[in-house]
C-alpha cells in the first residue's frame, strides 16, 4: 500500500521523481540532441561541477546507485584490481554481482563484526602485490551497513586507493 505521508531511504529507486525534475524532463524532451555526452545537457552539467569542484572536475552521471558504484570502482582501481571491503559490504550483498560482473573488479571479503572492518581484517587480503596470478588489491570499500543497526542506508563512505 502506497502511503504518501511514508519516507523509506533503503534504496535510491523508492521515491517518485521530483517535480522539478519531471520538468526539466519534459523542458529536455524537444528537439534532438547528439548522444553519449556531447549533448547540451550534459555540457552544462559538467561546467555545473566544474564551478563547484574545479576545472578538472567531470560528471559521469547514471541511472541508479548501483550504477554510481560501478562507476566509482572503475575510476579507482585498474580493470585487474581487487576491492576489499567487508562480507556484509553493499556492493558485495545488494548490487547482484554488477562491480564483479560490469567493473570486472574481484571482491575481497573480510569478516567484519557489526560491519566494521578492522586494520587486521583488511592485512589478510592487501597482499600478493608481486605475485602476477592474483587481482591486485587496490581499493578498499567502507560502507555503512543497513544490516548490523550501524545505519539506516548502505552507502558508499570513501573508496582509498593503493598505488
Amino acid at each position: 500500500m502506497h502511503d504518501v505521508d511514508s519516507r523509506e531511504f533503503a534504496s535510491d529507486n523508492y521515491s517518485g521523481v521530483h517535480p522539478d525534475i519531471l520538468a526539466a524532463i519534459v523542458a529536455a524532451n524537444g528537439g534532438h540532441q547528439v548522444s553519449y555526452g556531447r549533448d547540451v545537457y550534459t555540457e552544462h552539467l559538467q561546467e555545473v561541477f566544474r564551478s563547484h569542484f574545479g576545472a578538472d572536475a567531470r560528471a559521469y552521471p547514471v541511472l541508479n546507485g548501483t550504477g554510481a558504484n560501478v562507476v566509482a570502482l572503475q575510476a579507482a582501481a585498474d580493470r585487474w584490481a581487487s576491492v576489499i571491503c567487508a562480507d556484509t559490504a553493499h556492493i558485495h550483498v545488494d548490487e547482484c554481482g554488477a562491480p564483479e560482473r560490469v567493473a570486472g573488479l574481484k571482491l575481497l571479503t573480510v569478516p567484519a563484526v557489526h560491519g566494521k572492518l578492522t586494520i587486521e581484517a583488511i592485512r589478510r587480503e592487501a597482499r600478493g602485490f608481486d605475485d602476477e596470478h592474483r587481482a591486485q588489491p587496490q581499493v578498499v570499500s567502507l560502507s555503512q551497513d543497513r544490516r548490523t543497526g550501524c545505519g539506516r542506508n548502505s552507502v558508499n563512505q570513501g573508496i582509498h586507493r593503493r598505488r
